[in-house]
């Protein structure tokens, strides 16, 4: 049976890397790819890696995260978005022993706040408002010694003034862990899914996208440091800007961009997400984190000046019942978001408060 699910799966990911190749393109649910927990956030916005903790949240980055001391864990996240927007995960862990399965149940939301209403000659005529929900159900099941399969499944609602979709999803996780090593390396394909309903006509496609990760602890050193890669599917992520100023050769008098090689190394870059975080106290209740998204960089800095755009940080402090964790990351000199997370086990209360 461990061996047909295994199979399955590796069949999924290949055809999945062959099948989902759109580059470009408009994509629907776009909030499904924010992140999900404070800790995330400070590390970059992803973090498909971990597995070695009592962080349920993980499990909506890879349903494979979700493991046996995530028992009775809940997560409540809410995210201090751009432009008022704000956005937020709530997730309960339950693990069932007789089936060796862990669950999670979540919900995701996203407002995008109040909007005027206006005609074709800018007067106001009233508000709408528009928001998405996620329903969330994830499971993970360890087939072999140092390998987990795990699965989310959504259900999506979403309305945007009077216009309203509805759909489903699902990602797909491998968490292959080396405990001797304290290395982990993943593999996950996001957003399987399509709609159900249409805002008109038209069918969208969902934001797919097929990740690659690596964690690992170091040995003499309270610290994990984790590299994914993100649109495995594609190469070519680079953002043709028609208005971007070339550079000009006045010898030749002819204008040329970037060289062949500065293009490469450019695109390769913004496939990475590089993070790292001090895990402090013998119960490791202090960490600080730092995380750089390079494509995030790229395409939120603004030309001629220097912005801390593409890092995130965050902190995180864990007491006797509840941990604590706060999370920024830096999207453009105009801002960023602040992320809180508060984390608690349902099992720390037994015998009262």
């Amino acid at each position: 049976m461990k061996k047909q699910i295994l199979s399955i799966l590796i069949f999924t990911f290949a055809f999945l890397t062959q099948s989902f190749t759109q580059v470009g393109g408009e994509h629907i649910y776009e909030f499904l790819n924010l992140s999900s927990s404070a800790r995330i956030t400070g590390l970059g916005g992803f973090a498909i890696a971990i597995q070695d903790d009592d962080d349920v949240a993980l499990g909506y980055s890879n349903p494979a995260a979700l493991n046996p001391s995530q028992h009775n864990a809940l997560s409540f996240n809410y995210n201090f978005y751009l432009a008022d927007i704000n956005t937020g995960y709530f997730s309960y862990g339950h693990y069932l022993k007789k089936w060796d399965i862990s669950l999670s149940a979540g919900a995701k939301f996203i407002n995008y706040g109040e909007f005027n209403r206006t005609n074709v000659f800018g007067q106001i005529e009233g508000t709408f408002t528009a928001s998405e929900t996620a329903i969330v159900i994830g499971a993970s099941k360890r087939l072999y010694e140092r390998l987990t399969v795990g699965v989310n499944g959504m259900i999506i609602s979403s309305r945007l003034a009077e216009f309203s979709s509805f759909g489903v999803n699902s990602d797909l996780g491998l968490i292959y862990s080396d405990t001797s090593s304290q290395l982990n390396i993943a593999l996950v394909a996001k957003n399987l899914g399509r709609q159900l309903t249409n805002y008109d006509e038209e069918s969208e496609f969902l934001p797919f996208d097929l990740q690659i990760g690596i964690s690992k602890r170091l040995k003499y050193l309270p610290f994990r440091w984790s590299v994914i890669y993100r649109d495995l599917q594609r190469w070519n992520i680079l953002f043709d800007d028609p208005n971007a100023e070339e550079n000009t050769l006045l010898i030749l008098n002819e204008q040329t961009g970037e060289s062949m090689t500065q293009l490469f190394f450019d695109n390769l870059a913004r496939h990475f997400v590089i993070n790292g975080e001090f895990l402090f106290g013998k119960r490791e209740n202090f960490r600080v984190r730092v995380g750089y998204n390079h494509l995030r960089k790229k395409e939120l800095s603004v030309l001629g000046i220097r912005s801390t755009a593409g890092f995130a940080f965050g902190l995180g402090l864990k007491f006797k019942r509840f941990g604590i964790e706060y999370g920024h990351g830096f999207y453009h000199v105009a801002g960023g978001t602040n992320h809180i997370s508060i984390s608690t086990n349902l099992n720390s209360f037994k015998g009262g408060l």
